[in-house]
């Protein structure tokens, strides 16, 4: 007689015979039949590989075949990150009916985090499709060229072409990015890849998200735990993030030895962040189809580790991660080298001037400073820096900043970037959270409503990446506000058509705005 147990379902585009073979033992040691599924195009597939548009419907195909196997109890689990996470919302927007169980760590959206996050395309997604796509497994030669796709943001930037023109710069076509960038709205195209509104009401399987506060990743599993918490709220759904990056948020923080890693682009890990979150998975899993206990960490629905303090902490929402908000303005009072940060309110018609000459090519090869998690430099190039008085005791932060900004723009459109610090009595930066967008597409990412220039207007924003830190007694909080205009990011200049068409033709009178002072952020201050 046929024992039936559990399938878990690994739905990707990677394919990697050992790599496959490998995660697949490993689920099987852990007493659940293991099955890898592969994007249309892949492995043995004799289909052309298109990366998202696909991969739901085809899963949820593979599901149905899967249930109705002599070894199969009739449930199904998905797991793993990245792409293989976008491929569980995807098949969750069909919500097979085997399907009774997710756990996704650093999910992709696409159109929401991947190929464009605030509505602005990213550089580095347009090698991944020759990765993805050039053939049955991953293209791994043309993807580490390194030289090739520094050379080609590089001669894009200096030459001031068309976003559009990428391929004809790089000499490769390159369809399936095309195809992406002739969709800048979260429109149909972008809605058709994963649950949508409504449809994340149908979601009533438990699920588990793993993300980081750092890197790739973040933006997408809060648009997702946000969602099914906003049209599901009976939904059984966890969240999980701590000091990760992208890899750190799927498996933990472990090198390729499996030797537990200390340090996140220098910042110090405190230990309670030390998690092997494969390990993880198999506990979820367990207490979902074989009725083990939920996993210790999983005390409410938002389990999250404030850094620098070495503690988890449990809430019921993301709202609630929070026990207050304090406002901060962005002052026109000269701090040192920057402006001031301010807790008090100020001269409404003060105003700081920010003018960026979006045709000017002299930055190309400039030493961007920064960068790390925890750093000595930040870079305010085409923008401007705002300090804090110190903190007169240790304060935290922890969870989605918002504010507003009050401007005069002499331009219908402008990408623009917030990236939060703590800046430590020892001169050191850490990372709090960033967030950017195009500002044409604020409060509404599927439809563009253009500025009008030299009017003074308002604009509200949330940010999409959670943080949670313990800021030190005598820390200052930083906010450097600036317009997004670099060699591997879309650069908007301002006609109000599309981006993807403007050219440094277009820049003409360099954008100028005057930020004015009642301009303010709202951090979100921890219980």
């Amino acid at each position: 007689m046929v024992r039936r147990v559990p399938g878990l379902l690994l739905f990707t585009i990677y394919y990697d015979f050992a790599d496959n073979l490998n995660d697949a033992r490993l689920t099987a040691a852990h007493g659940y039949v293991s099955v890898v599924g592969f994007t249309r195009g892949k492995a043995c597939s004799p289909d052309k590989p298109v990366p998202y548009e696909h991969d739901g419907a085809d899963a949820a195909s593979l599901i149905d075949w899967i249930t109705a196997q002599p070894w199969s109890d009739g449930r199904v689990g998905m797991y793993e990150g990245s792409y293989n996470g976008f491929t569980q919302w995807a098949t969750a927007k069909y919500m097979p009916s085997g399907l009774k169980a997710m756990m996704t760590g650093a999910p992709a959206a696409p159109g929401i985090d991947v190929p464009m996050e605030g509505n602005v395309f990213w550089n580095f997604l347009y090698p991944w499709t020759f990765y993805a796509a050039n053939g049955k497994g991953a293209d791994d030669a043309t993807y580490n060229d390194r030289k090739r796709w520094e050379k080609l943001d590089h001669n894009w930037y200096v030459s001031g072409r068309a976003y559009r023109d990428l391929d004809k710069i790089d000499g490769t076509p390159n369809p399936i990015f095309d195809r992406w960038i002739e969709h800048p709205s979260y429109d149909t195209y972008w809605q058709s890849m994963i649950p949508y509104q409504g449809e994340f009401a149908r979601i009533n399987i438990p699920v588990l998200i793993t993300i980081g506060y750092y890197a790739g990743g973040p933006g997408a599993g809060v648009y997702y735990f946000s969602q099914h918490e906003k049209y599901n709220p009976a939904a059984e759904h966890y969240l999980l993030i701590g000091p990760y990056g992208h890899i750190e948020a799927q498996y933990g923080p472990f090198g390729l030895l499996g030797n537990s890693v200390t340090a996140l682009s220098g910042l110090k890990l405190d230990p309670v962040a030390v998690l092997d979150l494969t390990d993880l998975r198999y506990q979820w899993f367990d207490y979902v189809f074989k009725k083990a206990p939920r996993p210790d960490l999983l005390k409410d629905r938002v389990n999250y580790e404030v850094t620098g303090a070495n503690v988890w902490k449990h809430a019921s929402s993301l709202a609630t991660m929070a026990g207050g908000t304090q406002r901060f303005y962005l002052s026109a009072m000269k701090s040192d080298h920057a402006y001031k940060l301010s807790e008090q309110d100020v001269a409404h018609d003060a105003s700081v001037d920010l003018r960026v000459d979006l045709a000017d090519r002299s930055d190309a090869d400039r030493k961007v400073p920064g960068g790390g998690v925890l750093d000595t430099e930040v870079d305010t190039w085409n923008g401007m820096e705002f300090i804090s008085d110190p903190l007169t005791k240790a304060t935290e932060l922890s969870g989605l900043f918002s504010g507003r900004l009050d401007f005069v723009a002499n331009k219908k459109d402008f990408d623009f970037e917030i990236d939060l610090y703590e800046l430590t009595p020892h001169s050191d930066y850490v990372q709090l959270a960033p967030y950017w967008s195009r500002a044409s597409y604020l409060g509404d990412r599927s439809h563009r409503h253009l500025l009008t220039a030299e009017k003074r207007q308002r604009i509200d924003f949330q940010s999409v990446r959670l943080m949670s830190r313990q800021l030190r007694q005598g820390s200052r909080i930083v906010a450097v506000l600036r317009v997004i205009k670099e060699a591997g990011r879309q650069i908007n200049y301002g006609t109000g058509e599309d981006v993807s068409t403007e050219t440094i033709q277009n820049a003409k009178a360099p954008l100028e705005i005057h930020w004015y002072s009642d301009s303010y952020l709202e951090l979100p201050v921890g219980r």
